[in-house]
């Protein structure tokens, strides 16, 4: 690899050995994937995945540790995924003995760490941590270090940022060395499309559901998706964003996607166009059909497929300050038609922080607690990861949470029908 005279100083040692070993691991890992150099990292802010206090991750509490003796801290400040635990969260007296005493004992330690580190602030836990509330959202053409699938894919194809499928722990390391491996996504070459996704459906697409079969169908590949435009419009408005992060994150965890581009829409697909298309780029066309293909394909993980949904488990990612409100009106509307005061199902929504915090100023507030809907900052995944929890019968919207648990995957308007009403019609 081609170092600069100033990263050949930091990997002999001039900064200390923790710092040379920082930069030992960024250069390893470009390596790995044929990088012949290495980039500063632009951005004003980093985020990292690595946000709960698992008891079992020692290794990880020891670095931090040299690190923060060092003084190898964070060149930027930074925000994490989502914190574990929630007590506002239903769990039984045993399902909380284990979140806590055998699962993240640690949370309280390793958020000390993390302060010491770089912490953006106390509440920058959440998996989207783009959103306007939350202040990491970076700039077109920044070049990123974070880790985060559905942040990542969101950040490049959505923002125009720069960033690769980063893992936990390589995600700091380009923080705090300042520069990351120049490959893949970060390269013009790397985005460009080597799908074209035609979408003929009769109706707006199901975000999570379009993003599931895309990710299955193109896994690591850049898709540029044609048609959706005629759904979404040509303007990144808050409803848009919103579909876009739902998408994404299925397009990032049902596949390996960690940037797409939708023609007349994404910013540089508006830019660019067809020129972002490699020349034997292959054809997907998605239409009911196909999309129907899909949802019935998904296994059913449940010990009894028939079993009455216990808990459902809206906001992974995290849901933004828009869909809070619009689906409060969703919510009490399907309520009044079914002559219901509260939902019928235990139902959380996640939602970022300082998100939670806007939305509480607001009348809706009041109203979506009037519905019996718990609004909490937890992150879904980490809650399913309790084994007695992942034996619930849980419900979900979310393709990601899908993926990675037992959770069982509804369309929103099947979800809204479940909540409220107690069947799957709305």
């Amino acid at each position: 690899m081609i170092l600069t005279e100033e990263q050949k100083a930091m990997l002999d040692g001039a900064q200390g050995e923790v710092m040379s070993k920082v930069m030992q691991s960024v250069i390893r890992y470009g390596e790995l994937f044929g990088a012949e150099k290495l980039v500063p990292v632009t951005s004003e802010h980093n985020h990292l995945v690595t946000s709960f206090g698992l008891k079992m991750i020692g290794p990880i509490y020891d670095l931090m540790n040299q690190l923060i003796e060092a003084g190898a801290i964070s060149k930027q400040t930074f925000s994490l995924d989502p914190r574990p635990v929630d007590p506002k969260v239903p769990a039984n007296f045993i399902q909380k003995l284990i979140f806590n005493k055998f699962m993240y004992s640690k949370q309280d330690f390793y958020e000390n760490q993390l302060e010491q580190l770089g912490l953006m602030d106390k509440n920058a836990f959440t998996c989207a941590c783009y959103l306007d509330e939350v202040g990491n959202k970076p700039k077109k053409g920044d070049v990123l270090s974070w880790a985060e699938s559905s942040a990542v894919v969101y950040a490049n194809s959505v923002l125009g940022a720069r960033c690769n499928r980063n893992s936990g722990i390589i995600d700091i390391m380009g923080s705090i060395a300042g520069y990351v491996p120049y490959f893949g996504l970060l390269t013009d070459e790397g985005r460009k499309a080597s799908w074209i996704i035609e979408i003929k459906t009769s109706k707006k697409p199901e975000a999570q559901l379009l993003g599931s079969a895309i990710g299955m169908k193109v896994m690591e590949d850049v898709p540029y998706i044609k048609g959706l435009d005629q759904w979404l419009g040509s303007e990144l408005n808050d409803a848009t964003c919103a579909y876009l992060k739902d998408f994404g994150a299925a397009t990032a965890s049902n596949g390996a996607v960690g940037l797409y581009h939708i023609e007349n829409l994404t910013p540089e697909a508006k830019e660019m166009g067809d020129a972002l298309i490699k020349e034997d780029a292959q054809v997907y066309v998605i239409d009911d059909a196909e999309l129907q293909r899909v949802y019935d394909n998904y296994p059913v993980i449940w010990k009894n497929p028939d079993a009455k949904p216990k808990l459902c488990f809206m906001g992974c990612p995290h849901m933004s300050l828009e869909q809070l409100k619009s689906w409060t009106d969703r919510i009490e509307k399907s309520l009044a038609e079914a002559g219901n005061k509260k939902v019928v199902i235990p139902t959380v929504f996640t939602s970022a922080p300082a998100v939670i915090e806007e939305f509480e100023k607001t009348e809706y507030a009041a109203r979506l607690k009037a519905t019996g809907v718990v609004l909490s900052y937890i992150c879904p995944l980490m809650y399913m990861n309790n084994p007695l929890c992942g034996k619930m019968p849980v419900i979900t919207s979310s393709n990601k949470l899908r993926t990675y648990t037992t959770a069982r995957y509804y369309t929103d308007d099947e979800i809204l029908a479940q909540i409220t009403k107690g069947g799957k019609d709305a």
